[in-house]
C-alpha cells in the first residue's frame, strides 16, 4: 500500500467496510507506475483497457464507452485524446443508479452516479435531476461536451480530494453527500473541467493555472446562470479568503505564489502534490476575471472562451499561446497595450509571486455577507447583547453564509470567555452539522478557542473522512494550540492513520514532527 498512483485500500478504508477497493490518481506524474507512456500533460492520445476483476468486483474507467464481458472482464476505450494524466480506474464493491438523460440531439445518455451500494441512496438523492443543468448551461457557455457520457463515482472516504476530473467519470468524495445539495459547486469545478483542463490542457505542470484559474472562473460563471450573482460572489469571498489564508501561511512572496512556477528538476518526482495550493486556483481565477475586466463586455468575453476552447480543443498550450491568442482576438486591446498596463503587466501576473494585482468585484454578495458580518461582531463583543442577537434569524442562511460567518468567527477567535459554548447551544445547525465545509469550519474554532468539551467532534470528523483539505488544517491547528489540543492530535491521528491516504499521512506526520518513512 505504499504507492501513491495506484491506492490499494483496505475493507476498514471503505464506506462498507466489507470488501477492498482500488483506484488510480494520475494528476500529477503518478500514472507512469500505473501503465508505460508518455506521462506529460504537452502529449495526448485516445486509450484502450481491459480489466479482468474478481467475483463479487466492479471496475470503472474514465473511458466514453465499456461493457462487461464473461469471466467478470470489462472492455473500456476512450475514443477522445487525453492526456496521459486522466487516465482513471476504481475497482470495489460498486453500483449504479441513472439521475436523468443528457437533453442532447441524437443521444441518448443516461448520466449516473457509482458507489459503493451503502452510499448509492444518498448519492442518486443528491444529484437526481441537478447535473444535466450543469452540463447545459456549460454547453450554451463554453461550447459542446464532447465526452459522451459524463458519470459520477463516489469514493470512499479515505479519498484525499474534493474531485478528480477524469473524463466521462468524476471521482468525488463523499463529503458532498451533505443531504442538502450544498455542495455542488465542486460537481460544477469538476464538470468545467469538460473544457479547461481536459479539453484545453496545460502543456506543463509549471503552467498549471491555465487548467485551474480558467475552470475556476469557468465554475463561477455556470454557478451565476444557475445559483445568482449573490450567491456565486459570496462562494467566490470564501475562496479569496482560503488564497489569503494560504498567503499569510507561506508568506506572499515565497516562489509558489506566483502563476507561472519552475519547477526544479526532480521537485516533482518527489511530490508533485508539495507544490500544490490555492495560488493557481484563485490567483488564476483574478487573471481571468481581470481579463474579463479588460474586455468591460461579459457577453464579449464568454465568446471569447467559447472561441478559444475551439482553436485549443484536444491540444496542450503555454500561457504564452492563451494571452497571445487573446491579444490576437481583441485586437483594440493588443493596440491599447494592455498586456503591459504598469502594475497589472501580463508578465508580472505571471512572474512576480504575491497577492493579486486585481480582484475582482464581489460587491453582489454583500446582501448575504452583511448580516453574516454583523452577527459575528454580536458575537465577538466583550459582553453579548442576547437581544440584538436572537434578533438575526439564521434559519434560512445558505450553507455558503453559514460557512462565510464561521471564518469571520474563526478570525475573532478566541472569543471571550463562554461565547462559544453559548454560540455552540444556540446554532446547533451549526455546531451538531453534518456536511464537511460547516464540520471543518467549527472544528477550527473549537480549537481555537480550546473549547475541551466538544473535542470528540474533531475526532469524529477525521474519522469520518480523510480529504487532505480538511485533514491538514485541523492537524496545523491542533499542534498550534493548547496542550491538550497537541494530545487530541497525537490520538486522533493513532486511531484513523490507517485509513488516510499515504502523502496525507506523511503531511500529517510533517506536522506532528514525526519520522516519515522513506
Amino acid at each position: 500500500g505504499l504507492s501513491p498512483q495506484v491506492c490499494w485500500l483496505a475493507p476498514e478504508q471503505t464506506a462498507g467496510k466489507q470488501k477492498p477497493y482500488m483506484y488510480t490518481q494520475g494528476q500529477a506524474i503518478l500514472n507512469r507506475s500505473f501503465f508505460p507512456g508518455f506521462d506529460t500533460p504537452s502529449v495526448k492520445c485516445t486509450y484502450s483497457a481491459t480489466v479482468q476483476v474478481p467475483e463479487g468486483f466492479t471496475a470503472v474507467m474514465s473511458a466514453s464507452s465499456w461493457e462487461k464481458q464473461k469471466d467478470n472482464t470489462f472492455v473500456f476505450k476512450m475514443s477522445q485524446p487525453i492526456p496521459s494524466y486522466l487516465i482513471a480506474l476504481a475497482v470495489g464493491d460498486i453500483v449504479s443508479a441513472d439521475i436523468g438523460p443528457r437533453q442532447v440531439a441524437l443521444e441518448d445518455t443516461q448520466i449516473r452516479v457509482w458507489a459503493e451500494p451503502c452510499l448509492i441512496e444518498a448519492a442518486k438523492k443528491e444529484y437526481d435531476g441537478v447535473i444535466e443543468e450543469f452540463l447545459a448551461v456549460g454547453e450554451k457557455l463554453f461550447g459542446p461536451y464532447v465526452w459522451g457520457r459524463y458519470d459520477i463515482l463516489f469514493m470512499p472516504p479515505s479519498f484525499p480530494f474534493g474531485g478528480m476530473e477524469n473524463p466521462c467519470l468524476t471521482f468525488v468524495t463523499p463529503c458532498l453527500l451533505a443531504g442538502d445539495r450544498s455542495l455542488a459547486d465542486v460537481i460544477i469545478h469538476e464538470i468545467s473541467h469538460s473544457w479547461f483542463g481536459n479539453l484545453v490542457t496545460n502543456a506543463t505542470w509549471g503552467e498549471f493555472w491555465l487548467n485551474e484559474g480558467f475552470t475556476m472562473y469557468a465554475q463561477r460563471r455556470i454557478s451565476t446562470e444557475v445559483y445568482g450573482s449573490a450567491y456565486t460572489c459570496l462562494e467566490a469571498a470564501t475562496g479569496r479568503a482560503l488564497l489569503r489564508q494560504h498567503m499569510d501561511n507561506t508568506g506572499e512572496d515565497h516562489l509558489l505564489n506566483k502563476l507561472r512556477v519552475v519547477i526544479e528538476p526532480g521537485l516533482w518526482g518527489v511530490n508533485p502534490d508539495d507544490t500544490y495550493n490555492e495560488t493557481p486556483y484563485e490567483k488564476g481565477y483574478c487573471f481571468v476575471s481581470y481579463l474579463a475586466h479588460l474586455v468591460g463586455d461579459q457577453n464579449k468575453f464568454d465568446a471569447f472562451l467559447q472561441a478559444y476552447v475551439n482553436r485549443f480543443k484536444f491540444q496542450s498550450i503555454t500561457a504564452d499561446e492563451a494571452l497571445g491568442f487573446f491579444l490576437e482576438y481583441f485586437t483594440e486591446l493588443k493596440e491599447k497595450g494592455v498586456d503591459s498596463i504598469p502594475g497589472l503587466e501580463f508578465d508580472r501576473w505571471l512572474n512576480t509571486p504575491g497577492w493579486p494585482p486585481y480582484l475582482p468585484d464581489l460587491s453582489p454578495g454583500e446582501q448575504l455577507m452583511k448580516p453574516a458580518d454583523e452577527l459575528a461582531e454580536l458575537w465577538a463583543a466583550d459582553s453579548l447583547s442576547m437581544e440584538a442577537i436572537e434578533a438575526m434569524d439564521i434559519t434560512a442562511w445558505r450553507t455558503y453564509q453559514l460557512v462565510y460567518f464561521l471564518d469571520k468567527i474563526l478570525q475573532k477567535s478566541p472569543l471571550p470567555e463562554g461565547s462559544v459554548e453559548r454560540l455552540s447551544k444556540m446554532y446547533p445547525k451549526i455546531s451538531k452539522a453534518q456536511n464537511a465545509e460547516l464540520r471543518l469550519r467549527w472544528c477550527q474554532i473549537v480549537i481555537k478557542n480550546n473549547l475541551e468539551a466538544e473535542y470528540s467532534k474533531v475526532k469524529d470528523f477525521l474519522q469520518s473522512q480523510g480529504k487532505q483539505k480538511y485533514t491538514l488544517p485541523l492537524y496545523r491547528a491542533m499542534w498550534g494550540g493548547s496542550e491538550a489540543a497537541r494530545a487530541l492530535a497525537m490520538d486522533t491521528f493513532s486511531a484513523t492513520a490507517p485509513q488516510l491516504h499515504v502523502n496525507v499521512q506523511n503531511y500529517v506526520k510533517k506536522i506532528l514532527g514525526l519520522e516519515v518513512a522513506e
